[in-house]
């Protein structure tokens, strides 16, 4: 006899904040916490044996590398040139005014689940973006997800073509948007910054504005994102919904 049942879907927020903190500017916290990550993510079950396994180089790299050498490598892969930025409305809008509205759009939204950004970082920062989804229930976090799935799937080819480890990070939020992306949207994207290639790191870096110091999402991911989970792992259990860390909660009168 049917009964109608349905299975409740597996939870997802500890890989999120993992993925988000696997993101984040190289630091000795990351270093240390790796062990906890490593067991967050084995514990939601939210990946796939494969995702996971794809995790491990960047895992073990972290785990054992000198980490002025993992921040050199981060540096060099994510900031010198716009094909890899972690801005996700830059490989779809570019330098166009469209991208300004979109921004404020994705602001408006996080500001309506509650959440008030109290970081520098842009709404369309990846990391931020996966500490939002990471307030969700499974199926609204996947349904966000799937919203960027063809950049996500570029930065994924373009990261595994440089041969390095940051692509199984892509690689497994593609697995958990689990959506099929638009062939036109993806040559859109492939052809966004073309002129990067061909420019010397140096060149791109003199075009590029100075500053200094480090962004609330540096040093291992947002902030608090790795506290978190290992108050998780202490309680053998996945957080409850709350606000992302980077963000704040904001109060209705």
């Amino acid at each position: 006899m049917m009964l109608g049942l349905t299975r409740k879907p597996p939870t997802m927020a500890l890989t999120l904040r993992s993925l988000a903190a696997l993101l984040g500017y190289p630091s000795s916290d990351l270093q240390t916490a790796v062990p906890e990550l490593r067991h967050a993510m084995a514990q939601e079950t939210a990946l796939s044996a494969s995702a996971q396994a794809g995790l491990e180089p960047l895992l073990n790299a972290l785990a054992t590398r000198d980490l002025f050498d993992l921040q050199a490598d981060y540096s060099e892969l994510f900031d010198s040139t716009r094909r890899l930025s972690l801005h996700l409305f830059e490989h779809v809008h570019g330098d166009n005014k469209d991208r300004g509205q979109a921004m404020s759009d994705l602001g408006l939204e996080y500001i309506r689940h509650g959440l008030e950004m109290k970081t520098n970082e842009l709404p369309d920062y990846l990391p931020l973006f996966l500490e939002f989804t990471a307030t969700l229930d499974p199926v609204e976090a996947r349904d966000w997800l799937r919203q960027p799935i063809d950049v996500l799937t570029v930065l994924a080819e373009r990261l595994e073509q440089r041969g390095t480890p940051y692509s199984g990070v892509l690689a497994a939020l593609v697995s958990l948007a689990d959506a099929k992306p638009d062939a036109e949207k993806l040559e859109q994207i492939g052809q966004a910054f073309a002129e990067d290639e061909s420019k010397t790191i140096d060149e791109l870096w003199e075009e590029a504005p100075v500053s200094f110091g480090t962004a609330a999402y540096d040093n291992g991911g947002p902030t608090g994102v790795i506290a978190r989970i290992r108050a998780a792992n202490r309680a053998g259990k996945s957080p409850e919904k709350g606000i992302p860390d980077g963000a704040e909660e904001t109060t209705h009168a």
